[in-house]
């Protein structure tokens, strides 16, 4: 057994320590087992021969129950590639939600393609299927559909639909990792999936992505877009695609592999937070359970988000983010929608037209995002942080003149 493999056989020797006043909207769940392990591939003497980086491949493919993994430097980056390794590009459109935290939906326009923007459930804030549906044009190539937050998408009627329509179903689990659908991981929904390994996310490699797939062929080119391997360095032959500088380095690939070993551990710790906050939100007037849609087993979200009532707007969840932010507690909205920003607005406006693409094409969308505020989740808040979040929030609250107007 290698050094490095050794490693990930020990037990983490995670320090709780003492926790500021401050509490931050992420932490790193970082043990003693990452800091040992990056260590000794510094000493190494070799720090891009790719060894951790197939380690962590293996591994992530297994545990997610594809037969492929392929590692890159982000989620964008991997969303991209596999955009590039089933040709899609200019001239093409790619169905895809306006919401989310990752935004890896940017590699679409990146990729030349044209991004259609789908709105969401408004229960869960997954792509709305049926609109979906009413989208698809000849130009439609692929179905681009995200876990928000760790909860899975209408997957049955998603694959429905690329089925009946002949496209390419693309699954976006940059936020989910570990959730599941059904009896299914996410991760194996889509023909290809992608996720992502930095902040606010569960797995964290400082920065990285990973496509998976089950087509080999697929993998290949994508192994080849990545990036130029050794073995291609000694010849002037070019095939017809040329290959990205996109690989993951071994250093982030070695902090993966140890956080992928140790997510058991991570995600009990961070699901006693969430029963922390469900039982303090029981006591909030209006408050609701956090929603769970059939299917969805299993939800890990990234980050406690509580949606707040109709008589909220943008600007009132500013003033609590505010007032929040005065008491040393961290939080935040879950994101700007893509067809309110100005890329998008200029873009797709003139690619699709106002009615396809302006700022009233996704009205649940910009309802939602106006109104989702993203509490602090890790595994060093205690039951009494919690507890004083939430009572911060509610007076935060009723000091934007709308009481306890406020649901999951």
């Amino acid at each position: 057994m290698s050094d490095a493999a050794a490693v990930l056989h020990k037990p983490s020797t995670a320090d709780d320590g003492d926790v500021d006043d401050y509490i931050p909207l992420t932490d790193p769940d970082i043990s003693g087992a990452e800091v040992e392990i990056l260590g000794r591939l510094l000493s190494s003497g070799a720090l891009s021969d790719g060894r951790m980086v197939r380690a962590f491949e293996d591994a992530f493919a297994a545990y997610v129950g594809r037969d492929h993994a392929v590692a890159v430097s982000s989620g964008t980056m991997a969303t991209l590639l596999m955009l590039k390794g089933y040709g899609i590009g200019e001239g093409d459109e790619v169905l895809c939600s306006p919401f989310g935290w990752h935004q890896v939906q940017h590699a679409v326009a990146l990729s030349g393609a044209t991004p259609v923007l789908v709105d969401i459930d408004y229960w869960q804030h997954t792509i709305n299927p049926e609109k979906a549906a009413a989208l698809v044009t000849p130009k439609t190539k692929a179905i681009l559909a995200g876990n928000v937050n760790g909860h899975p998408a209408h997957w049955d009627e998603l694959r429905a639909l690329a089925d009946a329509k002949n496209l390419i179903l693309l699954e976006d689990s940059t936020e989910a990792i570990g959730s599941t659908y059904k009896g299914r991981m996410v991760g194996t929904f889509g023909d290809a999936a992608v996720f992502n390994f930095s902040e606010p996310g569960i797995l964290l490699a400082g920065e990285g992505g990973m496509i998976v797939t089950d087509d080999r062929d697929l993998a290949h080119r994508l192994r080849y877009m990545r990036r130029r391997e050794t073995e291609h360095r000694n010849t002037v032959v070019i095939t017809r695609t040329l290959p990205w500088q996109a690989g993951m380095s071994d250093l982030n690939a070695a902090l993966a592999l140890v956080q992928l070993k140790r997510l058991p551990e991570i995600l009990t710790r961070r699901n006693l937070v969430i029963a922390y906050y469900d039982a303090a939100m029981a006591s909030f007037e209006g408050i609701k359970p956090p929603y769970r849609g059939p299917g969805a087993e299993v939800v890990n979200p990234m980050v406690y988000c509580v949606h707040l009532g109709t008589r909220f707007t943008a600007s009132g969840r500013r003033s609590i983010i505010e007032d929040l932010d005065t008491h040393d507690i961290d939080a935040s909205d879950f994101g700007q929608p893509l067809h309110t920003q100005q890329y998008y607005i200029e873009a797709l406006g003139e690619a699709l037209g106002e009615q396809r693409a302006g700022r009233g094409a996704c009205p649940v969308c910009t309802k939602t995002a106006d109104r989702v505020l993203a509490l602090p989740l890790h595994r060093k808040i205690t039951r009494d942080q919690v507890a004083f979040i939430v009572e911060t929030l509610k007076d935060a609250s009723i000091n934007t003149g709308a009481g306890a107007a406020i649901y999951l």
